[in-house]
């Protein structure tokens, strides 16, 4: 029944670590190649701003149903020669309940950019990951990828149960919803509705992809089988090793001497209840080894997702000097007390624990990340409020302290909190540079396995490319690569 669905997923890698080169190389082996499609529309348009190396982005562009909108793009976006040296990007506006069209418009190109480039030249599956949490511009995304005629769709940081029925909404260009929660009200709801983005261009059927949500329990995995409004296809289960956003701990937040949230018995997935659902699982945080591969398969999982190990591998959007200096420093350095990455609960906006890289020179450091000066002019992790008036406002514990407090919030939700949507551009080489010249600093995210990173190197090497990933990761299995699934999955009768 799921035989032809891949054993091992690239990981879906935010913002634009998982970039579309790095999908491709994946998908070409058979297995499937994830793109991230968090802050999409931000990674285009300085793409473009920096004129677009090598002519991928207009490339696109030029396979965009809408020419008209994807002029548009290009005339208020593209530089020739790139910017100029201390030029500031140009942002996009940031999203609202009911965003300017443009703006969604050019998240839908945007999206269909990346999936259209990863799909470019090969019969393998390509993938979207999406975050629960930024949920304002996930309808566009979403349509875009279906314009690219993606194969799945991945959704973790959240339950996303209303995202299957807008899967199968999109298949007929057809508005949906998504419910949007509000601190202090009733929750609100952001439409999006292809014919009026689109601007009255002639829209065909697309094709349903498969539909994988992210969950760290087998109760969730059964409520979003059983709640969700639409088919649910299979299911990505997280562990607290993985990197990003990771779950709480289930029960009242205890930390450990570290200072990391301590995970215990509860929040362990029994393979046995997953399996239980008669849905495929792979699972994913800490099995990047052919040994726990094997082992997970032998237990009844479809096979895996590795994120870690692809996210320092040549094709991945991590700015190449940022990466050989974490390898090398991971190589040939002392590592911290408990090792490389740590578990900090507080710096997401989002309330979830994030993992954070120690490399020295980063965010991740309090000093260094305290010397910056706060600024919220991105805007993807800001969350919904109701006024003392009764109308609706947006706020972010990484902004301002006074802007956060004069909103509404409480001073201690601010503290320790860390403006992810621009270090994450600086992780990709895309810092903007603020007021008086200052860059944003990266901090780079990662799982547990940047400790092990050195057996997926030959002696002597200090890189590898995604294709080593996947000849190490499949060194014990003897399976043949997967078929290609059903062009219309809502026809496949999984």
């Amino acid at each position: 029944m799921h035989k032809n669905h891949p054993i091992l997923i690239q990981g879906g890698m935010g913002i634009a670590v998982s970039d579309w080169k790095l999908a491709k190389a994946v998908s070409e082996t058979g297995q499937l190649g994830v793109v991230s499609g968090t802050a999409i529309n931000s990674v285009l348009v300085r793409r473009l701003q920096d004129g677009d190396v090598g002519g991928h982005c207009r490339r696109a562009l030029a396979a965009f149903p809408s020419q008209a909108i994807a002029q548009k793009i290009l005339e208020t976006y593209f530089l020739e020669n790139g910017r100029n040296p201390g030029q500031a990007y140009k942002r996009p506006p940031m999203f609202s309940l009911e965003s300017p069209k443009f703006l969604l418009q050019t998240t839908v190109a945007a999206c269909f950019v990346e999936v259209w480039l990863a799909r470019e030249g090969h019969d393998g599956v390509v993938g979207l990951n999406l975050l629960e949490k930024i949920q304002l511009p996930n309808l566009a995304c979403l349509y875009g990828a279906m314009l690219a005629d993606v194969d799945y769709v991945i959704m973790g940081a959240g339950i996303p149960r209303e995202i299957p029925g807008a899967l199968d909404l999109f298949a007929n260009n057809e508005k949906a919803g998504l419910k949007i929660p509000v601190v202090g009200g009733e929750d609100a709801v952001t439409y999006f509705d292809p014919r009026d983005v689109m601007e009255g261009l002639e829209l065909k059927p697309l094709k349903r992809p498969y539909f994988f949500p992210i969950v760290s329990s087998a109760v969730l995995a059964m409520n979003l089988k059983k709640k969700s409004t639409g088919r649910v296809d299979g299911f990505i289960v997280e562990g607290p090793l993985a990197g990003g956003h990771n779950a709480p701990p289930r029960g009242p937040m205890k930390l450990n001497e570290r200072g990391e949230p301590i995970y215990g018995e509860r929040d362990a997935v029994s393979l046995a209840d997953m399996a239980a659902l008669e849905l495929p699982f792979w699972m994913a945080g800490d099995y990047a080894t052919p040994e726990k591969f094997r082992q997970v398969r032998e237990q009844g999982a479809h096979g895996i997702q590795v994120g870690t190990l692809f996210a320092f591998s040549d094709e991945s959007g991590v700015d190449p000097k940022l990466r050989a200096g974490a390898i090398h420093t991971v190589l040939h350095e002392k590592p911290p007390e408990g090792g490389w990455i740590f578990t900090d609960p507080r710096s997401s906006p989002t309330g979830f624990p994030f993992k954070a890289a120690r490399i020295p020179g980063s965010i991740s450091e309090e000093s260094i990340y305290l010397s910056r000066k706060r600024i919220c002019d991105l805007g993807y992790l800001r969350h919904f409020y109701k006024k003392e008036d009764g109308s609706l406002g947006q706020r972010c514990p990484a902004e301002p302290v006074a802007d956060y407090v004069k909103k509404g919030g409480l001073e201690e939700d601010t503290v320790g909190r860390k403006c992810l949507c621009n270090a994450l551009m600086a992780d990709i080489g895309m810092p903007q540079i603020q007021a008086g010249g200052r860059v944003e600093m990266h901090l780079l995210t990662a799982g547990d396995d940047l400790n092990k990173i050195a057996r997926i190197l030959k002696p002597g090497q200090e890189h590898y490319g995604a294709k080593d990933v996947v000849a190490y990761l499949l060194s014990e299995e003897k399976t043949v690569a997967p078929e290609r699934p059903v062009e219309k999955a809502l026809e496949s009768g999984l």
